[in-house]
């Protein structure tokens, strides 16, 4: 495994990231729980040392069954990425959207930074994860109705009382990064990027270049969609969120397979999977410290751990970079 620095900060965390949403099985249409948790620590044995997670993911589930899946392992030896900022169990701050839980009950989820609501749900997310500090503690999206330095200035008190490490934001633009920047230190920014979602290129990556700020990439594999999988006609369970995304339409299906086909002699002469090939493609990218990835087994976390085998020359680089340049997807 590769192990890269966050920002200008003393934290390090693996290249590939175990992404922990789809273990709390909220909007990927349920999940087995002894599945997510081999999966975890298959991807730790293979050097996965870094788990990403947060509250809302199942309703506090995915941080339960992190909390699991590292008891044993000491504490030093793996990184804990969660969030804050996304509650279902107030109607404070701004609506978010409709939603429903693992028991298919209703939910209105809001998005709110107070202070008191961090300190509260940092304390609920130590308990749920089994440890007395948070590694990097990331605002899981904005939140008009609270100014940002507020927000802020409650990690900076978790952090003066130990119990996070460092502060990341996620899904920040670059005008809120900077804001947020007034009152603390940012190590990184988690935002989507994938082969078929670069808008961030035109302004996030270049900012955190220039400012030495870490891009934690989520959804690198477009929720499946790149795996080359996926056909068109895709019948996806009750309560999957990818139903409704335009990646998922049967033209998109099509070309982004058209796309991947190109691709895969070049997959097929490193002896690796396609998905491997395109999270190796991700953290080579400029400006990507991190690629956040989910698996639902231990085979999946396998597979995604031996990613970083791959090698993949600048030329190789190119090569897929042409390719990807002449794919449009329709809206």
């Amino acid at each position: 495994m590769e192990y890269r620095k966050l920002g200008e900060t003393d934290l390090s965390v693996s290249a590939i990231t175990f992404g922990a949403w789809a273990a709390g099985g909220w909007m990927w249409g349920g999940n087995d729980d002894q599945a997510a948790i081999e999966a975890m620590k298959a991807a730790y044995d293979l050097g996965i040392t870094t788990i990403d997670t947060a509250p809302i993911y199942g309703q506090g589930k995915s941080e339960e069954l992190v909390g699991q899946a590292i008891k044993g392992i000491p504490r030093d030896k793996v990184q804990i990425l969660t969030k804050y900022g996304m509650r279902w169990d107030t109607t404070q701050g701004t609506f978010g959207f409709k939603s429903k839980d693992n028991d298919g009950h209703d939910l209105d989820v809001y998005k709110f930074a107070g202070k008191d609501s961090i300190i509260k749900e940092c304390e609920d997310s130590l308990k749920r994860l089994g440890t007395d500090y948070i590694d990097l503690y990331q605002i899981h999206w904005p939140d008009a109705s609270t100014p940002i330095a507020e927000t802020m200035e409650a990690i900076i008190r978790l952090q003066e009382q130990g119990k996070v490490r460092e502060a990341g934001v996620s899904n920040y633009n670059v005008q809120q990064m900077q804001e947020a920047e007034q009152t603390i230190k940012l190590a990184s920014n988690q935002v989507p990027f994938s082969m078929v979602k670069r808008d961030i290129e035109q302004d996030v990556i270049p900012y955190c270049i220039e400012n030495h700020k870490s891009i934690l990439a989520y959804s690198p594999m477009e929720r499946g969609l790149l795996t080359g999988k996926m056909k068109p006609g895709q019948q996806f369970g009750e309560g999957d969120h990818r139903a409704g995304l335009k990646f998922f339409k049967d033209e998109n299906i099509r070309r982004t397979n058209a796309f991947l086909e190109k691709i895969k002699p070049l997959a097929d002469e490193k002896n690796a999977t396609l998905g491997q090939l395109v999270i190796r493609w991700t953290i080579e990218h400029p400006g990507i410290t991190v690629a956040l990835v989910g698996a639902r087994n231990a085979e999946q976390a396998t597979q995604n751990a031996k990613a970083i085998e791959v090698k993949l020359s600048t030329d190789e680089i190119d090569f897929i970079n042409k390719q990807l340049n002449e794919l449009q997807l329709v809206d």
